[in-house]
């Protein structure tokens, strides 16, 4: 059984992934350089052979960034003539073969891009259809082995048909284009990483062919340009999936913003550090030749670098959310320690304080993984300064665990709960039913729950279900907004990340302390939203 501070995503249908990739690859994430955040599509020759130097220059080979990986714009728009995929001359003018030699002669490896559609993508609204490698998967797996790739980042435009650019609901399952790469990859006998590049589509993390690829893209794009708003939408859609991270397969949140501008020193460092510890992919997409020095640290933190390459290959897992103040994420290391990320959601610099039981602890040494100081024996509850939208990164060992809570549980649909203004309950199996339509005048109300021998503030747990995602930004990005109040008392806001691509993936124990109950069982909990829905709610815990 996991720890009572790892909330718990019950997949009432799907199947689960169980296995990696078996290419021997990505054992653990891959860093690396590509180019698209700096120059989208129009990246020159020139460009990708001194963004490689860069990368010896300034010793991040050294620390693991060694993969060199085009992107967009560099292939032909016209098949040679057996059929080949060819490149652009101009863009390319001494050839891919050359190129290859290039990066590989400093000791690095090189990475191409292609698509899973009839085109590729591009910046220019479609219409340049760049070469895609639906239906010549075979061939151009084993042209780009013959030019010594040693990475294939897939995309994902006109998969559906040459007319259909960009599609974030397709009429077709798109796992088989991705398969049918992946065996070609395999047929090659060259070790090639395989990067699904779908944008989080048809939740390739929960794929049924398991194995698909190395890693999967999980959301839209995080730009250009980079923006706050993108990062907390991405932030979002990573909560149901952090289990499926792995060795051999990882949750890819896109390239990194660190350098590039639209977010501040403090944002590229949150950015930084919670990529990391969600064991994404760690590609810089930024023009090296320009790199800032803060950025540089950023991206020199060695500490950091540790937590994204531990051997365990565990992901953070979301924690505890403070609506409008602050996350908490940890997750295991392989010496038994724990990484903590805790995220200032509000754009002011501030004394943040971190409740170590929101990871299962009473205490713990403390070691900031930003700065590398030791903070020495933490217990109960750390404050530190933290910049607007700025973050903790600690590691902590020798932690003592904090008691458990306990709760006794309400059904949304059982016969003590009150339902109105439109909220009904929905059957998702023959075990769970929750409530919805809960909002836009809809309530849900749990009677009769009991406060205890004192009352006052306790400790709430939801499950509930929301699938509602998307791939743009919004008020509320992948997530939705409850408003919850005991006995009438002023609702306080909750915000709620998807549990998931689908409504009946049932996420277990989001975590709320409310003040103004009363002893015994005479208490009232409901669940409001006065202008949007909430989402479907299974069960409500309360603490004993």
């Amino acid at each position: 059984m996991p720890p009572w501070w790892l909330p718990a995503l019950l997949v009432i249908s799907y199947a689960s992934r169980s296995i990696a990739l078996e290419n021997g690859l990505a054992i653990t994430p891959p860093m690396g350089w590509n180019p698209y955040n700096a120059f989208s599509c129009d990246t020159t020759e020139a460009q990708y052979r001194a963004a490689a130097q860069s990368l010896v220059n300034l010793g991040l080979d050294s620390l693991g960034y060694n993969y060199l990986n085009l992107d967009c714009g560099w292939q032909g728009k016209e098949r040679n003539s057996t059929g080949g995929f060819t490149w652009s001359i101009s863009t390319i003018p001494s050839g891919i073969p050359a190129l290859s030699s290039y990066i590989h002669s400093l000791g690095l490896k090189f990475g191409v891009y292609s698509d899973g559609g009839v085109y590729a993508c591009d910046f220019v609204g479609g219409t340049a259809h760049y070469l895609g490698s639906l239906g010549y998967e075979s061939s151009d797996a084993a042209t780009f082995a013959a030019w010594g790739a040693d990475y294939l980042k897939y995309d994902n435009c006109y998969a559906v048909n040459a007319t259909d650019f960009v599609d974030y609901n397709p009429p077709i399952s798109i796992e088989a284009h991705y398969v049918t790469m992946k065996d070609a990859l395999a047929s090659t006998k060259r070790p090639i990483l395989f990067s699904i590049c779908e944008w989080g589509v048809q939740d390739p993390a929960r794929w049924p062919t398991s194995a698909v690829g190395n890693s999967w893209r999980i959301s839209n794009d995080i730009g250009p340009p980079a923006s706050w708003d993108n990062l907390f939408r991405i932030i979002n859609q990573l909560v149901p999936i952090t289990q499926f991270a792995q060795q051999g397969a990882w949750n890819d949140l896109d390239l990194l913003e660190v350098g590039n501008s639209g977010l501040t020193i403090a944002e590229q460092q949150t950015h930084f550090a919670f990529w990391a510890a969600a064991k994404s992919p760690l590609l810089i997409s930024t023009d090296l030749t320009k790199l800032s020095d803060q950025a540089l640290v950023i991206l020199r933190n060695q500490r950091l670098i540790a937590v994204n390459q531990d051997p365990l290959g565990a992901s953070i897992a979301f924690r505890r959310r403070y609506t409008n103040d602050h996350d908490v994420w940890a997750g295991p290391l392989a010496d038994g320690s724990t990484v903590a990320i805790i995220i200032n959601w509000q754009n002011a610099s501030r004394a943040l304080s971190f409740d170590l039981a929101d990871i299962g602890l009473s205490s713990a040494n403390a070691v900031d993984l930003i700065t590398g100081l030791s903070l020495g024996k933490l217990k109960g509850t750390y404050i530190a300064n933290v910049d607007p939208h700025g973050s903790m990164a600690l590691k902590l060992t020798d932690g003592v665990r904090a008691p458990a809570p306990r709760f006794t549980y309400y059904d949304a649909a059982s016969s003590t709960s009150t339902l109105a203004g439109g909220a009904t309950p929905r059957v998702v199996n023959s075990t769970i039913t929750v409530v919805g339509f809960i909002g836009q005048g809809g309530t849900l109300t749990f009677d009769h729950v009991d406060g205890g021998s004192a009352g006052g503030i306790k400790l709430l747990s939801f499950d509930y279900i929301n699938a509602d995602y998307t791939f743009t930004n919004t008020a509320c990005s992948n997530c939705r907004n409850a408003f919850v109040s005991v006995n009438g008392g002023t609702p306080v806001e909750v915000q709620m990340p998807i549990s998931g691509q689908s409504w009946d993936i049932l996420y277990s124990g989001y975590l709320l302390s409310m003040p103004g109950f009363k002893p015994g069982k005479v208490n009232t909990v409901q669940i409001s939203n006065p202008s949007a829905f909430t989402p479907d709610f299974y069960r409500l815990g309360v603490s004993n």
